[in-house]
């Protein structure tokens, strides 16, 4: 990518999106293309032909997607695929349409299979039955890497497709229904600590285990891969290293200030056993992460005590 090509970031307001936009404008790209979900419907296919037809850009990052936690995504099945099945496929054909140079979709490390091999490689995908929890999510997320790679097979297009794991970090959704695990217990955490409640419920035994990175890591990481990487074949985005949720939840308490117990709600679902990504494709090419686990969600929660403040947060 040259500084002054246009470039389209979708999802720009979300966690992954707003982060890698940061990126781009730090590392000096100025022709930046967002539109908010209110200026633009990706879910409508003649939108989408509209937009690409008039912004006619050159670099796609595919970071819009409607994600959430074992909750959501046991409560609204329906959703989870419809939505993103939509707006990856109006997104990906329409920049095939209008000849866009390269596009990165990013799928997630939760479409491996329930009980595949630790840690994951990228050859992994579809070996196994997939998390019951997330399935249709998973199922949805599938189809756009197939979906690039055909396109890729097909038409000759420079479409990659990249797995993050657990991301967290500025911009992160805090609702305790719809969100991922550490921003829950962030907020739960915090919550329970100006409350003084005597404790913090967590669902599940406490067990699995779970790698998390810190999102500003994952958005240098996609403009690298976008930059240096082109190949059928997807490829990790991880930290390389996992913790139990019992972990995560004494490193948020620690960080947090929280003086009470934690409990664990054994009667709610755990999810996957185990999701740890093989990030030696992506060290292979010369990237690694650099931000310690327990730095980021410091980082996080200090951004977290600031938008609640200011009233600025998703909850």
């Amino acid at each position: 990518m040259k500084i002054d090509d246009p470039v389209y970031v979708a999802g720009h307001n979300g966690l992954v999106g707003s982060a890698i936009l940061k990126e781009l404008k730090k590392q000096g790209y100025g022709n930046l293309i967002c539109k908010s979900r209110q200026e633009l419907d990706l879910s409508n296919s003649s939108d989408v032909a509209s937009f690409f037809e008039e912004e006619k850009p050159e670099y796609v990052f595919m970071a819009a997607a409607k994600v959430g936690g074992i909750y959501a995504n046991n409560a609204y099945p329906a959703d989870f695929i419809y939505q993103n099945l939509m707006v990856q496929n109006n997104i990906i054909h329409n920049s095939y349409l209008n000849g866009v140079k390269k596009l990165l979709f990013l799928g997630s490390s939760c479409i491996y299979p329930k009980h595949c091999l630790q840690p994951m490689k990228e050859e992994y995908l579809l070996s196994g039955p997939l998390e019951p929890t997330n399935e249709p999510y998973a199922v949805a997320k599938i189809a756009g890497i197939k979906m690039c790679s055909s396109y890729r097979r097909q038409y000759d297009v420079d479409y990659i497709s990249a797995m993050p794991t657990n991301l967290y970090g500025n911009n992160d959704n805090f609702d305790l229904q719809n969100s991922h695990v550490l921003p829950a217990l962030l907020r739960k955490t915090h919550e329970a600590k100006i409350s003084k409640a005597p404790a913090v419920t967590i669902w599940g035994t406490g067990s699995p285990r779970r790698e998390f990175m810190y999102v500003d890591d994952m958005a240098a990481a996609c403009v690298f891969v976008m930059k240096n990487y082109s190949n059928s074949e997807i490829i990790n985005i991880g930290t390389g290293k996992d913790v139990t949720i019992r972990q995560l939840a004494e490193i948020i308490i620690d960080v947090a200030g929280y003086k009470g117990e934690l409990r664990f709600d054994e009667s709610k679902p755990d999810g996957m056993p185990r999701k740890l990504l093989d990030v030696s494709r992506l060290k292979s090419f010369g990237w690694t992460a650099s931000t310690d686990l327990k730095a980021g969600i410091a980082k996080t929660y200090e951004w977290y005590l600031s938008a609640l403040e200011n009233g600025d947060i998703r909850m």
